[in-house]
């Protein structure tokens, strides 16, 4: 139990000092790249603070070109180098925004800091060594970027990445011989840089980088990947699955369409139903016999062939009729049920209990039609005599 709470406590104030050093990390000043202005950015990440302008950087080379052209004019400005130089843009500075070393070394003079070249004579006269050492500037085809020292440790604070870079103490030599191997120019930033809080903040305490930044146009690139890829994603999402809505609609009409036709089917069939056992009541009642020629002959077809009903005579139709009434009579004052494993009580399957009664619905339907027809026919023809 108590090697779990030493475990604990050991983790906690680990998450502890990340955080803090996280905390110490944020307070570190660094410009990112903004057009040229690398110089503008090295000067300010340098003294941990926004020093410098574009216009005051500007002010500066100016300065310095009138400084150059006043000597040129020493030697006559009817001279044809002096005329080379007025038609020569500016040395100093551009409208990118790049600014010389000059300009740089200027800028520092006003903060009581001068630049050393790295392995130059003089360099090797004081005995310079870079772990002693507070901050370096380094060049390389017009970039400009610091490496300084905040409290105990070393930072790459160049403009072009996403932030701060961590650097050891025993890589920092490795890190500036890559550099000259490169091809970057270095300098040593001698004199007493401004105080800064996040000096004061390593000094109590170091920081740790789990990761290293990014470059700003790497972080770019990633998110842009992961936007295409987003995209096309999305897009394959949408062929396979669309979310506009248009294939539920369609189902959900499809589905519409397939119960009205449901529907309407049963209303014709319900209307069927109803007409044929009308036309056997009618039928089998033996009465209204306008009424039931003229319900015969708008809903029923009349049939021209020749079926088995037409063979029965009226008296044993009227006998398998009696029979039929009989039988449900019977039924309804016992009050029976029948089966579900029985056939429906039909007037086919009434019909059809007779011996010998071997007739679908559909004939017996024809046969009384065919006999109440014959029945009026006789009626009217009786009537015609008289």
């Amino acid at each position: 139990m108590i090697g779990c709470c030493e475990a604990g406590m050991w983790s906690r104030e680990v998450e502890a000092a990340a955080g803090l050093g996280q905390i110490n990390m944020e307070a570190i000043f660094h410009e990112r790249q903004e057009g040229s202005l690398c110089a503008q950015h090295c000067l300010n990440n340098l003294l941990q603070g926004e020093y410098f302008s574009p216009v005051e950087l500007s002010s500066i080379a100016q300065q310095l070109d009138e400084e150059e052209r006043i000597r040129m004019a020493e030697g006559g400005v009817s001279s044809e180098e002096y005329r080379t130089f007025l038609q020569q843009p500016s040395g100093n500075m551009d409208d990118s925004g790049y600014f010389s070393i000059q300009v740089i070394s200027n800028a520092l003079k006003v903060w009581g800091l001068e630049l050393i070249l790295f392995n130059s004579p003089e360099y090797q006269r004081l005995g310079i060594d870079p772990i002693n050492e507070r901050s370096f500037i380094c060049n390389y085809k017009e970039h400009w970027f610091t490496v300084r020292k905040l409290g105990k440790q070393w930072f790459n604070l160049n403009s072009l990445l996403m932030g701060p870079e961590l650097i050891s103490d025993t890589y920092l030599a490795l890190f500036l011989a890559q550099l000259q191997q490169e091809g970057y120019s270095i300098f040593v930033v001698k004199g007493d840089l401004p105080d800064c809080e996040a000096d004061q903040l390593l000094q109590m305490i170091q920081v740790q980088q789990m990761q290293r930044p990014k470059l700003i146009g790497e972080e770019t690139a990633q998110s842009r990947d992961e936007r295409v890829q987003k995209t096309d994603l999305e897009q394959a999402l949408d062929v396979n699955h669309p979310f506009d809505g248009t294939g539920m609609l369609d189902e959900d009409e499809e589905n519409f369409q397939r119960a009205l036709a449901l529907s309407k089917q049963e209303i014709d069939m319900e209307d069927e139903e109803a007409d044929l056992r009308r036309a056997i009541q009618l039928s089998m009642q033996g009465g209204h016999r306008s009424e039931f020629l003229d319900s015969v002959s708008q809903n029923i077809p009349h049939s021209s062939g020749t079926s088995q009903s037409e063979s029965l005579s009226s008296e044993e139709l009227r006998r398998r009729r009696q029979t039929y009434f009989e039988k449900q009579q019977q039924q309804s004052q016992q009050g029976q049920t029948p089966d579900i494993h029985d056939k429906p009580t039909t007037s086919s399957n009434a019909l059809g209990t007779d011996p010998g009664g071997d007739m679908s619905e559909e004939d017996m339907l024809q046969a009384a039609m065919n006999m109440s027809l014959e029945t009026v026919r006789n009626c009217l023809n009786t009537e015609e005599k008289k």
